[in-house]
């Protein structure tokens, strides 16, 4: 093989000889200017010196073989192999000239380097192919040139030795790898591992990570039973990725669990985050809905920072998106927020969820909450049912882009003999000395009809007349007296106009007041308080009922 012949067409030797002519030139033309300075190029080219071989003259194999990166040179479709040099030499070994590449160069084969050849040879452009890792251990770029003389062509395969550079970039992949699992784990520890399970709701949720080049997020959610059978649940957002937007997470669904237990309105959960959350970084926001189930009044009361509506499908399949009212996100500060409702009677599924589930880069979001709507129309089935559906609905598959975090709760219509199980009895009472009479009458026959146990009846009779009493004595008409029985619980409540709290002390043995809250405490499994709508507050007390019972 003449490598003289070939050389005309290796990259780049026109535009140097082209160069090499203008330079030759220059010295006729200073020439021909009277009074002309020769230049300091023109001053090194004397007898003293020898002078430097021009592109054309240098042997060119000497040079492919003193070149540090893996050089071959094939030529015809099936890639003749005619010249390799010393570098291809000292990684693979010696291969034999003149036979096809995919028998004498099988690793270039294996490297999936041959149809590349091909594309060059017929396309005459050159082509890249980025960092493979080779037999021989080592990491490589290769460059295809198409080189041709007349009616024989080739190709020149130059590889770079990029192995540094690509076990770099592995330790970096894999640094990023560990930070993802470890925020990853953070995110699934800092998430309820189990769901309460209301009395009257049926609940199931679902939570997944962005894919592998996604950092996760900060998605939360949470199921919160408040008593009385009324049930808090939220979902929210923490904007921004990694380890810091799930430590930020954790602290806000701390506090959403603390806050629950106060028994305050959704938007004044929502106030209190707020705040919270700018003290945890000025920074950082978050979205969040805030929202309370109470089955006595067959609406779902919530509060929106800044977050997606909540859609409601009813027992005909009618969706309903709550869009109102909905405020700044979390951190923004400077906003009251409001609390708005919308109704989840028997039969009804409500879907809270995060923008990873309707958000997409070229859609607007309008097009994937109604996408969501459709989708929930059509679903039927248990929560957890309902949730696979939507989540498969929206496309999310491992590689999504973003975390997304749904929740599903359905108030299922009972009917037949599980209906006798959740039962409502409610008496008006209007004051005076006849009200307490009246109220342990009406307890004593709703709990004998609902076929208590002795003992539980007269459980439940005291402490309807306890909290009768203390309403009485309290608080302020418009007063109610409510009983309802759910499959594992029997509660209580008094409702009045006075929005003073009871709370629990120590009698002492002079005093005629301040035990009947302390006689409630004492029988019941559980009791507490707290402010209505509109003014006035609601005291209660559940007992776990026996299973014989239920």
């Amino acid at each position: 093989m003449n490598f003289t012949r070939w050389s005309a067409r290796l990259p780049g030797t026109q535009r140097r000889a082209a160069a090499r002519t203008d330079h030759t030139s220059a010295p006729d033309r200073q020439a021909e200017t009277p009074n002309a300075v020769p230049a300091a190029r023109g001053e090194q080219l004397t007898d003293e010196h020898t002078p430097v071989p021009a592109v054309d003259e240098l042997p060119v194999r000497e040079v492919l073989d003193r070149v540090p990166a893996l050089v071959a040179l094939v030529h015809g479709p099936d890639h003749r192999v005619a010249y390799i040099n010393d570098a291809y030499v000292t990684a693979f070994g010696v291969r034999p000239l003149g036979e096809p590449t995919r028998e004498s160069l099988p690793e270039l084969d294996e490297l999936g380097l041959l149809p590349l050849l091909d594309q060059v040879l017929r396309s005459r452009k050159p082509r890249t192919l980025k960092s493979r890792k080779a037999p021989d251990g080592r990491s490589y770029t290769f460059t295809c040139t198409p080189v041709t003389e007349g009616e024989n062509a080739g190709v020149l395969v130059f590889a770079t030795d990029v192995t540094d550079h690509a076990e770099a970039a592995e330790r970096l992949r894999a640094s990023e790898r560990r930070q993802r699992e470890t925020a990853v784990t953070l995110q699934r520890s800092l998430l309820p591992q189990e769901l309460e399970e209301p009395d009257d709701l049926r609940i199931a949720a679902t939570y997944q990570p962005g894919g592998t080049e996604a950092a996760v997020g900060g998605d939360w959610y949470d199921v919160i039973t408040l008593g009385g059978g009324r049930t808090a649940l939220v979902i929210g957002d923490v904007m921004g990725r990694g380890v810091r937007a799930a430590a930020v997470m954790g602290q806000l669904r701390t506090a959403v669990r603390a806050y629950a237990r106060l028994d305050l309105p959704p938007h004044e959960v929502l106030q209190l985050l707020d705040g919270l959350a700018t003290e945890i970084d000025a920074n950082q926001i978050a979205t969040c809905v805030y929202a309370i189930h109470d089955p006595n009044e067959g609406r779902l009361v919530y509060a929106s920072a800044g977050h997606l509506p909540i859609l409601v499908r009813d027992e005909s399949g009618v969706v309903l998106r709550a869009d109102e009212p909905t405020g700044p996100p979390l951190g923004t500060g400077g906003w009251m927020h409001a609390s708005g409702s919308v109704p989840l009677g028997p039969g009804s599924t409500a879907v809270l969820y995060t923008d990873g589930l309707v958000e997409r880069r070229n859609e607007d979001l309008d097009e994937g909450i109604a996408a969501l709507e459709r989708a929930l129309s059509g679903a039927t089935g248990t929560p957890q049912v309902v949730c696979d559906r939507l989540v498969r609905s929206a496309g999310v598959t491992a590689d999504h882009d973003d975390d997304v975090a749904v929740l599903v709760l359905q108030h299922p219509a009972r009917t037949g003999p599980d209906s006798d199980l959740f039962r409502n009895a409610a008496l008006e009472l209007l004051g005076g000395i006849e009200a307490a009479p009246r109220a342990r009458a009406f307890a004593s026959g709703v709990l004998t009809s609902w076929r208590f146990p002795t003992e539980l009846h007269d459980l439940g009779v005291l402490a309807a007349s306890e909290l009768v009493a203390n309403s009485l004595q309290h608080g302020t008409p418009p007063m109610r007296l409510r009983l309802r029985r759910t499959d594992r619980r029997l509660i209580i409540e008094v409702t009045d106009g006075d929005d003073h709290l009871p709370r629990r002390r120590r009698a002492e043995p002079g005093d005629e007041s301040g035990r009947g809250i302390a006689i409630v405490a004492t029988i019941a499994s559980n009791w507490g308080s707290r402010r209505t709508p509109g003014g006035g507050k609601a005291v209660w007390c559940e007992f776990v009922l026996p299973k014989s019972s239920t």
